[in-house]
């Protein structure tokens, strides 16, 4: 999507909710772009910071959020801790 800077100040909410989906928003100026405003986790993508852990993982595509590991049933084995 293209801006116009003055649309870009009057529809600043509309403009960073359509970043946060994902959806690059150019700004121009005099009909040459100037700026774009990008999600911030792409923004870190592409520069290469990291960020926690848990953004890490929650940014996955590959971990299936449903999977549930098996626990074995069986009770667990006596340990015999002599003193």
């Amino acid at each position: 999507m293209r801006w116009q800077v003055q649309e870009a100040k009057q529809r600043f909410s509309e403009m960073l909710r359509a970043a946060e989906a994902g959806e690059p928003q150019i700004v121009t100026k005099h009909g040459e772009a100037v700026a774009v405003i990008i999600d911030i986790g792409e923004y870190h993508r592409l520069t290469g910071q990291s960020g926690t852990l848990m953004e890490y993982l929650r940014a996955e595509p590959l971990i299936d959020a449903d999977f549930k590991p098996e626990r074995r049933a069986d009770l667990p084995r006596d340990v015999g801790l002599a003193v």
